[in-house]
């Protein structure tokens, strides 16, 4: 890939290089058809390109459509009756187990489908049922032994085992043992039991099927403890694609979810049990219709004769059951089986996997560092997922978050993270245990988007194709990568020069018609805010008195920064209101951010969903206490700004960045406004006064956590740019000076202040503007809604990527602000303001910014 780069990179993303992975015609795309079931059966997902078919497939139109036919033409009752339709449900239900067992070439004779709720549902049932012996001075017990690539829904069992002294020993591949002291299993023996996946949910490894007949006859052991070994298979990653014949491999215990087979329906899965191993199980609960018979006052419980009756507690989901059978029929007829599948499947993983692995930059580093224990091209030992970090020129890690959001400016879509497998996650990222504990201590949880500490990665990128991908899918996820990556644009100058210029742009302050037109050239002498404050003789108001912050004498300011621009958002989300001064309150901004839209289930509405938001615009009059919304082709709608919640008369609970906060509905009229203006069906909800939101303090440790009341904002009460940030960034993107003021409002920030140095402000702990005294909680990780012009509502991908580029992968601008513990109210912010701060001690230098 050195050298022409262009010319190597075309050739690659074609056709006809793709075709060179297809064994014969048949290999890819199901006789030519692939295309049409793509447009006939998934247009729903129009230009998206979805590459996480290992979480889960997309359902087909026709299986949805299939289905619903099948409810409105029938009626199916409860099947524990015994009415017509109750005999209807249970008999199909019966007819669909015999399905699954056809469909993984099994007999009635030979197993059993238990339903459950997901393979997560099935393992733990496993758990429960087992038969093991505990660990005495006389015998060593059972053993549950697992592999360390499993999902943490497999290791999950040692909880179990652990409350019963049994002991759980994990084993990785290269650890199991080849015994030549074959054991057959009789009932003196304790039962032990080895968990393994077919195909690993991280890197696609298939694992030996083979290990199921060597472990069960002792060839192949997990451990060297005696005893008789039955074997639990986690298939639920594997049978997406590929196919499982259980009359070659027989596993005494199966694991499936269907939602990853057919993408509808969710929440169902199965255990498949060896009937042989049926008189071993235990039943310790039991539900409705497991019974045969029993007493309620006296302990007497008689089991079902019928394995699945015994172990199914309560009344199955026999609806969604029902959908099972159009499942199979719509995938077979689509597709002609999943020996297909995975023949279509590997093709685009194993083209995939080729491309990656050619692309370099310039100097020869890698792009992309794949995790993988397999030959790819390999059908039968590796799955069609690919696991890998991108790199930079210098080969340190892009975080995966990072590249998260920027392909979801291209509309693509996959996983990220340790995909809760972390014994994958730690031997390919070489995560030690102390790592993980002390990223854990760091405030990095599983699902989060801490994707990189002290330099190194806590997750990845997965991707992963199923039965309806194609070849534009692969094509376009690789173009991003080059685009986005490999041809990103060389930064004009290096960060750190461009931090010791000083910045060309004057403060800007707004003119006094401006000023007129946000406040109405001042603010009222009296007005009411939230929790009955009230603000009187505005010019008095107090400020920060605490002696050991003497800003006259101790603070810096590199040559007059002065606050330039105050903005708030009333409505989460919408168009800024912009003022010359304005009260600041314990939640911050007054009104900022005090109401927001929600959809039909409550859900908060985004520009990242709905950039038309960007024309609702709200304004605040304190005089006539009425918050005025206005948008194009739409009269003007007014809100009371009095709180009256009470009078609503019912508080509603609502998520705000995974905190749970307390909202009041505002009324018909201004939902009736809003739908109307964005065509659909939305609510206004606001907050109310009596909760109280703490802000997540955690990154700064001597925050005062009770002194942080938010309002609706993500992270904290106030978000502070520099405009020489913002031409820094300009410049990369080589826009004008008019363009610049139109990038300084994508950031959305409530504080910009006219800075000396691009980036200064990430090296400060507090900041005094006016004598108003702020914490400074840390740096704001951007969003895909800086991409949004807030004009015109129109999507660019370039600030993004500009952003992304100009500051080695990272997407970080503008640094979140809290009100410090000193902070007195009443309290005024205007704009002129000067601004002094205090650097951070642990970066006390601009440089360090930057490392």
């Amino acid at each position: 890939m050195e050298g022409n780069n262009d010319i190597a990179l075309d050739d690659l993303l074609t056709p006809n290089y793709f075709q060179s992975f297809c064994s014969n015609p048949c290999d890819y795309g199901y006789g030519g058809t692939i295309e049409e079931i793509r447009r006939k059966e998934f247009s729903r997902i129009g230009d998206m390109t979805y590459l996480d078919h290992a979480g889960t497939a997309l359902f087909p139109q026709s299986l949805l459509d299939g289905y619903v036919k099948d409810l409105s033409e029938n009626v199916y009752g409860n099947p524990h009756s015994q009415s017509v339709v109750s005999r209807l449900t249970h008999e199909t239900v019966e007819h669909i187990r015999y399905r699954i067992l056809q469909h993984f070439n099994a007999t009635a004779e030979e197993y059993t489908v238990i339903f459950t709720a997901g393979s997560t549902a099935g393992l733990k049932l496993v758990a429960e049922i087992f038969p093991w012996t505990q660990t005495s001075a006389q015998s060593t017990g059972s053993r549950f032994c697992y592999l360390t690539d499993n999902h943490t829904s497999a290791i999950g069992i040692r909880g179990i085992t652990k409350t019963i002294n049994v002991s759980s020993v994990p084993v990785k591949p290269e650890d199991m043992i080849l015994s030549d002291n074959h054991q057959q299993c009789n009932h003196h023996h304790p039962m032990h039991l080895f968990c393994y996946p077919a195909q690993s949910n991280f890197s696609g490894t298939k694992y030996p099927l083979s290990w199921i007949e060597e472990i069960k006859k002792g060839k192949l052991l997990p451990t060297d403890t005696p005893g008789c070994w039955l074997v639990l298979l986690d298939a639920a990653s594997y049978v997406c694609t590929s196919p499982l014949d259980l009359s070659v491999y027989q596993p005494d215990f199966v694991t499936i979810s269907f939602y990853k087979i057919f993408g509808f329906p969710t929440g169902l899965g199965a255990l498949i049990v060896a009937n042989q191993v049926a008189p071993l199980l235990k039943k310790n609960y039991f539900g409705g219709g497991t019974a045969a018979a029993y007493l309620a006052g006296e302990d007497f419980y008689m089991p079902r004769e019928s394995l699945s009756d015994r172990y199914e507690d309560g009344t199955i989901s026999f609806l969604d059951i029902i959908s099972l059978k159009h499942g199979f029929d719509t995938l077979d007829r689509l597709t002609g089986g999943m020996e297909v599948i995975r023949k279509h499947t590997h093709t685009l993983a194993s083209y995939t996997y080729s491309v990656l692995s050619a692309l370099h930059y310039p100097n020869g580093t890698p792009v992309i560092h794949i995790y993988c224990d397999t030959e790819v091209r390999t059908l039968d030992v590796q799955g069609p997922i690919i696991n890998f970090n991108v790199l930079d020129e210098n080969g340190g890690i892009i975080g995966y978050s990072q590249v998260s959001k920027l392909a979801s400016l291209h509309n693509i879509h996959f996983r990220t993270g340790c995909f809760c497998n972390i014994g994958a996650c730690q031997k390919h990222l070489g995560i030690s245990n102390v790592d993980v504990k002390k990223n854990l201590v760091a405030g990095h949880v599983c699902g989060d988007d801490r994707d990189v500490i002290n330099g190194q990665p806590t997750g990845s990128i997965r991707i992963s194709f199923g039965f309806m991908s194609n070849f534009g899918d692969a094509r376009i996820f690789l173009k991003f990568l080059v685009e986005c990556f490999l041809k990103r644009p060389t930064k004009q100058d290096s960060t750190k020069e461009m931090l010791l210029q000083p910045n060309p742009i004057p403060a800007k302050h707004d003119t006094k018609e401006q000023q007129d037109h946000h406040t109405n050239g001042k603010l009222p002498e009296d007005f009411c805010i939230l929790n009955n404050h009230y603000f009187n003789n505005i010019s008095n108001v107090n400020s920060c008195t605490c002696e050991s912050r003497n800003i006259a004498t101790k603070g810096t300011n590199n040559g007059t920064i002065t606050l330039t621009s105050i903005y708030l958002y009333p409505i989460k989300s919408c168009a800024k209101f912009q003022v010359s001064q304005w009260p600041v309150t314990k939640q911050g901004l007054l009104y900022d951010r005090n109401w927001m839209i929600v959809n039909d289930n409550g859900v908060c509405i985004s520009q990242k969903q709905e950039p038309n938001l960007c024309f609702v615009c709200p304004t605040i009059d304190l005089k006539e206490n009425i918050m005025e919304v206005e948008a194009k082709g739409m009269d003007p709608i007014a809100i009371p700004l009095v709180d009256d919640s009470s009078v609503k008369g019912r508080i509603c609970q609502n998520k705000v960045c995974g905190d749970r906060v307390h909202t009041y509905d505002c009324g018909d009229k201004i939902a009736d406004w809003l739908s109307n203006f964005l065509n659909r069906k939305c609510r206004l909800i606001r907050q109310s006064s009596s909760y109280s939101r703490q802000a997540n303090t955690h990154r700064k440790g001597s925050v005062d956590s009770s002194l942080s009341s938010l309002s609706l904002v993500n992270e904290a009460q106030y978000l502070l740019v520099n405009t020489a940030s913002i031409f820094y960034l300009g410049q990369q993107m080589q826009l004008s000076e008019l363009q610049n003021e139109e990038l300084t409002q994508r950031f959305r920030a409530n504080i910009v202040v006219s800075g000396q140095q691009s980036f200064e402000e990430e090296n400060w702990a507090e900041v005094f503007i006016g004598g108003l005294h702020f914490k400074v909680l840390g740096k704001c990780t951007r969003c895909q809604v800086i991409c949004i012009d807030q004009h015109t509502a129109e999507k660019t991908k370039d600030v993004f990527r500009t952003l992304s580029s100009s500051r080695d992968g990272k997407t970080t601008f503008g640094m979140y602000l809290l009100n410090a513990s000193c902070m007195l109210y009443p309290a005024v912010l205007k704009v002129g303001s000067p601004v002094f701060f205090y650097y951070n001690q642990s970066n006390s230098t601009i440089e360090n910014t930057q490392k």
